[in-house]
């Protein structure tokens, strides 16, 4: 009896843009028609995500006994001889090279193609384009658009730029294209990813901004809701600030890369910005749409962080009306100037995290006390879940049609989320 050959199993770690490209490997390997395969999409962020990563695939190796593991992401493309060096890894497969059509037709059938290497992974500085390939969304109800890859900064505690190379930006008839293409599928919110986003344009003829983008794309697509996803509130340009005052289709939620409440332990960091800029920046945008939300990324324990600048930190919270945080345990990343500084002693960190942790339970539960008794446009993600024009998560009471936007009233809130 003929067994039907097992379809590739995916397994994602790390960021948007990682998610994003997985949905577009899917379709490259189904293209190539590649069977009795895991890949593996990782992330470098951190020491930790590299760790995670291995553990995942010895995980995913022994769920799945005989097939090709082929291991990817940015921790494949900064430290491939880790994951060569790991008996259960079948490839080694770099950022740039698993966007390609001919790296998954080599792993499919490599005696036809000659792409027998076990590790294919390429100098990624000297990639110059963003790849190409469009995918149509992720289940029916939001989509992620890439529009930018790469960074040309050199933050000192980020392996990221060695990972995914210098900025690129996808021009902004390719993106308004795609966008139009998602509407007529019917996807009423889409998401602007990237890694260093508000580098939008940079390297495109003359030099457009991430605000004339969104401008196009609120002006030349019918797209309901249009999101940005991450973004550096000292880069920010001035047709950005116009569009979150006067766009009611962009949504009033911006999540920051600040990393730090305190002036020195930004600049060891390199940011380009201070705590003034983001406090500023932050009372500027809630004065010229007040429903705004904000999130934003932090560090804890970051090298020679004392106990006082870890309070700046923790004030900038407030300082900030910040709603959302995502928290990071500083982990040293071979490699990476913050790395040789001098570090903060372990349980510190791990305090100090479940320090700013407990503050971000205790906004967001204010935020969603005071949203109670009002009606919020939801976007529904599944028959009983939904989020709202600033992002907050809404559990419903009863089944709802997946990908439709209601106007709900909000009867209660459980410290993480919205109840309807």
């Amino acid at each position: 009896m003929n067994v039907a050959p097992k379809p590739p199993v995916f397994a994602t770690l790390g960021c948007r843009l990682n998610a994003y490209e997985t949905e577009a490997m899917k379709e490259l390997a189904a293209a190539a028609g590649l069977s009795e395969a895991v890949i593996v999409n990782t992330c470098a962020v951190t020491g930790e995500a590299v760790r995670k990563a291995k553990q995942e695939i010895r995980r995913l190796s022994r769920e799945n006994p005989g097939a090709a593991i082929i291991v990817t992401g940015c921790a494949a493309q900064t430290e491939p001889e880790t994951f060569a060096a790991m008996p259960e890894v079948t490839r080694v497969v770099g950022n740039h090279e698993k966007m390609q059509a001919e790296t998954w037709k080599g792993i499919a059938a490599p005696d036809l193609i000659g792409a027998t290497e076990r590790v294919q992974v390429d100098d990624i500085m000297s990639v110059r384009e963003t790849a190409g390939h469009l995918i149509d969304g992720f289940g029916r109800h939001r989509a992620y658009v890439q529009v930018q890859n790469g960074c040309d900064h050199r933050c000192t505690f980020c392996i990221i730029p060695y990972g995914r190379g210098n900025s690129r930006s996808v021009p902004a008839g390719v993106v308004v294209e795609q966008i139009n293409r998602l509407v007529d599928r019917g996807f009423n919110e889409v998401v602007l990813t990237g890694v260093d986003l508000t580098s939008w344009g940079a390297d495109l003829p003359g030099e457009p901004r991430l605000g004339d983008l969104v401008r196009r794309i609120l002006k030349l697509t019918s797209v309901p809701r249009l999101r940005i996803s991450s973004i550096d509130s000292i880069e920010a340009d001035p047709a950005l600030i116009e569009a979150i005052a006067t766009e009611p289709r962009l949504m009033p939620h911006l999540h920051l890369s600040l990393q730090a409440g305190d002036d020195l332990i930004l600049k060891r960091m390199k940011r380009r910005h201070l705590r003034d800029d983001a406090i500023r920046f932050c009372a500027e945008v809630k004065a010229l749409r007040p429903e705004m939300v904000f999130g934003a990324d932090i560090i804890a324990g970051f090298p020679t962080e004392t106990e006082a600048m870890f309070q700046q930190s923790l004030d900038l919270v407030a300082k900030c009306g910040l709603t959302f945080l995502h928290v990071f345990p500083f982990s040293p990343r071979k490699g990476t100037p913050a790395a040789r500084m001098p570090q903060v002693r372990g349980p510190e960190i791990k305090e100090r995290a479940a320090r700013l942790r407990a503050l971000g339970d205790r906004v967001l539960g204010e935020h969603l006390a005071g949203q109670v008794g009002r009606v919020h446009r939801v976007l529904t993600e599944g028959p009983r879940l939904g989020r709202t024009e600033g992002f907050a998560e809404v559990a419903f009471a009863a089944d709802q049609p997946e990908g439709t936007i209601l106007e709900v009233r909000v009867t209660g809130q459980d410290g993480a989320r919205l109840l309807a």
